[in-house]
């Protein structure tokens, strides 16, 4: 992965969300991609933490954004690794950064939220 995509997947990810559009939001990832983050736990009791694909992760992110109308990112670092990015943002919850791995059609396949809890 190198850094100016990168910086274009970070961008175009953060403006999705700013812009509260599930559809673009979701037009990152494979239709069966994984998401992890502590708060799948605390809000749906999995305790694996992880919600598989567009349609269980949908439904999570939609309601987020209706708890969030006002939510916005602001982007603090891109950092680029061996088909992966990590985005660093301020969000709702202070400071995240979110671990993403792509598979070669440029497609997320996994997410990882980590948050300064």
């Amino acid at each position: 992965m190198d850094k100016e995509t990168a910086i274009s997947f970070a961008d175009e990810w953060v403006s999705a969300w700013n812009a509260h559009d599930l559809d673009r939001i979701l037009s990152h990832y494979e239709d069966d991609f994984e998401m992890s983050s502590p708060f799948v736990t605390k809000i749906t009791g999995d305790v694996s933490g992880t919600l598989k694909g567009k349609e269980a992760v949908g439904a999570y992110w939609s309601a987020a954004l209706e708890k969030y109308p006002d939510g916005q990112f602001e982007l603090q670092d891109v950092l680029s690794g061996s088909n992966s990015v990590t985005v660093v943002y301020q969000g709702v919850f202070g400071l995240t950064a979110e671990v993403f791995h792509f598979n070669n059609s440029g497609k997320v396949v996994r997410a990882y939220a980590h948050y300064n809890l």
